[in-house]
């Protein structure tokens, strides 16, 4: 099973994310904080980082460039009500895939699904 690991410092969100992301049969482990994210990150094994890029204590970005040192093989998306820290994260980390709030959870959903299809399609070459 997929394991995504969201971190999301609104409440009401990261529940309603999880909930679609575990309705679509994703395996969702989630905090409120990139701090809160670290230790899972490594030692753990996710798929998927889904992060939002401001949050306290240590946002998406910095908790991105973590992960990539640390757990190299997960994903990274992000999401953001903000263009121009969507901005930022793209120069950051230009292959991860930036969701810009307000988004409908059939897009959320939509995208985690094309980032594993894509790994699927170039596991059968």
């Amino acid at each position: 099973m997929t394991r995504i690991l969201l971190a999301e410092d609104e409440q009401a969100m990261r529940e309603y994310l999880a909930r679609a992301l575990e309705r679509s049969g994703y395996e969702v482990v989630s905090v409120d904080r990139g701090t809160e994210a670290v230790p899972l990150l490594e030692s753990e094994h996710f798929d998927l980082l889904l992060t939002d890029i401001v949050m306290p204590e240590m946002d998406g970005i910095e908790l991105a460039r973590h992960c990539s040192k640390v757990s190299p093989q997960t994903e990274v998306m992000f999401i953001t009500g903000f263009s121009g820290v969507a901005l930022r994260a793209g120069e950051t980390m230009p292959n991860a895939k930036i969701l810009s709030k307000p988004f409908h959870l059939k897009d959320l959903v939509l995208e985690v699904e094309r980032l594993f299809a894509k790994e699927s399609f170039g596991e059968l070459k």
